[in-house]
């Protein structure tokens, strides 16, 4: 496996980061950054990278990218957090609704929904956690109950980020009965501004804050369904499986950790008798966790994808995301704890704000626990 960047990789990247460095776009982060009690949305970085077709520079042409490949998606990615941009919009619109559009959607859906969020004009989200199913999905008791040609869905999702900002969710919802759970589930196109849909806040400890949504009786058609009727889980299960390479988390430990390095340097602690060799160990893990995620992100790009590995990626890059983020509080002491709005917190409040932004890491995508019983059972056939 060839992991080291092409000519034309290290190109796109370099492109990137001399966006990314400009005066509007450095501006336009420090006020998101620096606002209080708001939240990043649809930024105007978005649609400058929107019009270059990077945005979702792996998509083809006619939807709004430049036909790349999922390296090129992985070095945005990884820039974007690099450079401080709030990137859960993207996530959320590009790898993981306009994935599952893009591979089970029909033609007239994704000509009339990829556009739009590839130009960083619109958002989208997703709606499958519930209040009472945790990380079991297939539990989920969100209904949709057949009216005519189409359905009407009834329910609550909770942990939703993004929904008071986007256009339309992709939303689980259980169609019909069945002995396997996993049978039944359906995804739909539901849009977020219409009656019958009300999204309320849910706080949280961090900067963007989660969607409470409560879908009352809100109508979809067959034009509305994203793969086949019944057929959900296999939507839900192929997207989250390929979107566990763990670049987002493995880029974030590498930003955390630089400005801890930094920290580190200007305070003397490099040369501390245990912080020193913790950060060297850190440094470690740190290199073998984004070596891990790009493992992933070959394997992808090369129609080779191994669930195994993308779970050992997403395990081990968001645990160490947590173990940096732990890590620049311990060696900060009790000025970490400080945010960004006091003058005194030590690297502008970065520590704290990665505190905080590294608790729902090993939750999101599938969690530590389930990732090590897929690890075990089909990596390693231990629970067979």
């Amino acid at each position: 496996m060839e992991l080291e960047p092409t000519a034309q990789q290290r190109e796109f990247r370099e492109r990137i980061c001399a966006l990314l460095c400009s005066d509007e776009v450095r501006a336009e982060v420090a006020a998101v950054r620096g606002a209080r009690g708001g939240e990043a949305g649809l930024l105007d970085v978005y649609r400058r990278l929107g019009e270059r077709g990077w945005l979702a520079v792996n998509w083809p042409e006619e939807y709004g990218g430049l036909g790349g490949t999922i390296q090129d998606k992985a070095i945005l990615t990884e820039e974007l957090i690099a450079h401080g941009v709030p990137d859960i919009v993207h996530t959320l619109s590009i790898d993981i609704v306009g994935l599952a559009l893009m591979m089970y959607g029909t033609d007239a859906q994704k000509s009339r929904l990829l556009p739009r969020i590839a130009r960083g004009e619109g958002a989208a989200s997703i709606l499958f956690s519930e209040p009472a199913v945790g990380s079991d999905l297939a539990a989920l008791e969100t209904r949709a109950e057949p009216d005519g040609d189409g359905w009407r869905i009834h329910g609550r999702k909770v942990y939703s980020m993004k929904s008071h900002l986007a256009d339309f969710a992709l939303c689980a919802a259980r169609t019909s009965e069945s002995e396997v759970k996993y049978h039944g589930i359906t995804l739909f196109v539901v849009p977020l501004k219409t009656p019958g849909v009300l999204v309320d806040p849910l706080w949280n400890l961090g900067d963007e804050r989660f969607g409470d949504v409560t879908l009352t009786g809100i109508r979809v058609t067959e034009d509305d369904v994203v793969g086949e009727v019944d057929g959900g889980w296999e939507v839900i299960n192929s997207v989250l499986g390929l979107e566990r390479t763990g670049v987002e988390f493995e880029a974030k430990a590498c930003r955390w950790f630089d400005v801890l390095l930094r920290h580190a340097a200007d305070t003397g602690l490099l040369d501390h008798p245990v912080h020193g060799p913790r950060l060297v160990e850190l440094d470690s893990w740190v290199r073998a966790a984004r070596l891990l995620a790009w493992r992933s992100v070959t394997e992808l790009g090369d129609h080779a994808s191994d669930d195994v590995h993308n779970a050992m990626a997403k395990l081990v890059t968001s645990e160490v995301a947590q173990e940096v983020a732990q890590a620049q509080l311990d060696l900060s002491g009790l000025d970490g704890a400080l945010t960004r709005h006091d003058d005194r917190a030590p690297s502008d409040g970065t520590g704290e704000a990665a505190y905080r932004d590294s608790v729902g890491l090993t939750l999101a995508s599938g969690t530590s626990e389930v990732m090590r019983s897929l690890i075990a059972s089909t990596g390693l056939g231990l629970l067979a």
